[in-house]
């Protein structure tokens, strides 16, 4: 099984389908990587074992048509519902939460063929970028693990990159699936804003957080996308449709683009070797025929933004906030003073400068985190206003297309002196996946980076 568990989850399905493995032997396999492997990393926080092995039986036994990841093991984030398990948010105040139901994302993912064995640590709330809660022990990077994997989806990265799974769900509101992607060299993709319907069947036409895939390949983030995001299975939401669906776009070559570079940001300085990766992709896509012109920063400040961040945190459904971190209810109680027409204000003055930025390019190259990953525990004992200056260094790249609603991917760039992952990313026209996932998928065949493991995975 050991080269089985190293291929894509396209590659498992096609071996499921063709009957050289069975769902159960793939899904008992990887259990047993999460009991050997999860208590170096914190990635999970509830394995489904009883149900997921049963899910496993029944998929083995069915032999019509299936669907594109039919009897593969997946994971889902801990501020989704998934029938069967408690949802717990990262916080002590819904430790009780026990799920009879999916929610949206989670069903289509089921319609998909996955079958869920756990759920994957967050941030509480999904507040911060970095996966340290009260509720369980800090998740870890598996490339190094005194080093954070990110977050909010930072269990999910650190289940894929180390194996415990093969592709994972993930939410993004202001780069909490690009930052685990880059910190744990993986591809991970935030759609463009109406492309996956919300999973609390929210009104998400002006929100800036939405559903998407962790993998280890743009063809695996591009078939949950086209899940998550009813193109394969389900009902598509309300993005216009594309031509195709994504994972055959990505395998189209992309026509010369109009590309932008940039480097810099107002919220924090970038490291050295960061800014080198990005540019090393920006060349590399300039030797593959396509225009690469040199970019601004772009303007805005963290002070902009924060109002945005503290009224929605403030309206999760907390009981009683004296359960909560110091730095989530900081932002919740600062937010309740935030009125929803001073949001929607914010968000549409940002939104118009993140497109008018943009300008006419077909896409732009941007460092996705532009800072090494955190120290796990670093920002611990900070102060609250202090603690969210730090998170802000990791989003700052980021933040800004879930504002603008356009289609960003991480993907991953090399390697730090250091030994940690780095993560470029690509940002599309709004409803524009097609151009930023063609674009990846050329540089993913390219690059001499993409196919690398953390050593913990396979010793």
């Amino acid at each position: 099984m050991r080269d089985v568990l190293r291929k894509s989850a396209l590659e498992q399905a096609e071996l499921i389908r063709g009957g050289r493995v069975s769902s159960l032997e793939l899904t008992r396999a990887y259990l047993e990587r999460i009991a050997r492997l999860d208590g170096k990393l914190g990635a999970f926080v509830y394995v489904m074992e009883e149900r997921a092995l049963a899910e496993a039986k029944a998929h083995d036994r069915r032999d019509a048509d299936l669907p594109p990841f039919w009897g593969v093991p997946t994971a889902v984030k801990d501020l989704n519902a998934a029938k069967g398990s408690y949802t717990r948010f990262g916080s002590r105040a819904f430790e009780r939460l026990f799920t009879p139901v999916d929610d949206a994302t989670v069903a289509q993912l089921r319609r998909a063929g996955f079958v869920i064995v756990g759920k994957t640590a967050t941030s509480e709330l999904g507040a911060l970028p970095v996966t340290e809660t009260d509720i369980h022990p800090p998740a870890r990077n598996p490339w190094d693990v005194a080093r954070s994997p990110g977050g909010s989806s930072g269990g999910a990265g650190a289940a894929v990159a180390a194996g415990l799974v093969p592709i994972a769900q993930g939410s993004d509101g202001a780069g909490s699936i690009r930052i685990p992607a880059a910190l744990n060299h993986l591809v991970g993709i935030k759609p463009s804003r109406g492309r996956v319907e919300n999973s609390y069947g929210a009104d998400d036409r002006h929100i800036i957080y939405t559903c998407g895939p962790l993998a280890r390949t743009v063809r695996d983030a591009a078939a949950m996308l086209d899940a998550m995001a009813g193109l394969s299975v389900g009902k598509p939401h309300w993005a216009p449709r594309p031509s195709a669906p994504f994972l055959e776009l990505c395998e189209q070559r992309p026509t010369k683009l109009r590309l932008r570079v940039v480097t810099a940001s107002r919220f924090t300085e970038t490291d050295p070797e960061i800014a080198e990766a990005t540019l090393r992709v920006a060349r590399l896509a300039e030797s593959l025929g396509h225009e690469v012109k040199d970019g601004t920063a772009q303007e805005g400040s963290l002070e902009e933004f924060l109002p945005v961040w503290q009224r929605l945190t403030s309206e999760a459904p907390v009981h009683d906030w004296a359960l909560t971190q110091p730095v989530t209810r900081w932002l919740a109680e600062k937010g309740r003073h935030v009125a929803p027409r001073d949001v929607r204000r914010l968000c549409e003055a940002m939104s118009a400068r993140v497109l008018e930025w943009f300008g006419e390019a077909d896409a732009w190259i941007t460092p996705a985190v532009a800072v090494p990953p955190p120290m796990v525990g670093e920002w611990k004992d900070l102060p609250p206003d202090q603690a969210f200056a730090r998170a802000a260094r990791l989003g700052a790249f980021t933040a800004p297309f879930n504002v603008g609603g356009q289609p960003a991917v991480s993907i991953p760039a090399g390697m730090s002196s250091a030994g940690h992952p780095i993560g470029v990313q690509l940002v599309g026209r709004l409803n524009d996946e097609a151009t930023i996932l063609g674009l990846a998928r050329q540089i993913e065949r390219e690059g001499s980076w993409a196919d690398a493991w953390p050593k913990m995975a396979w010793t």
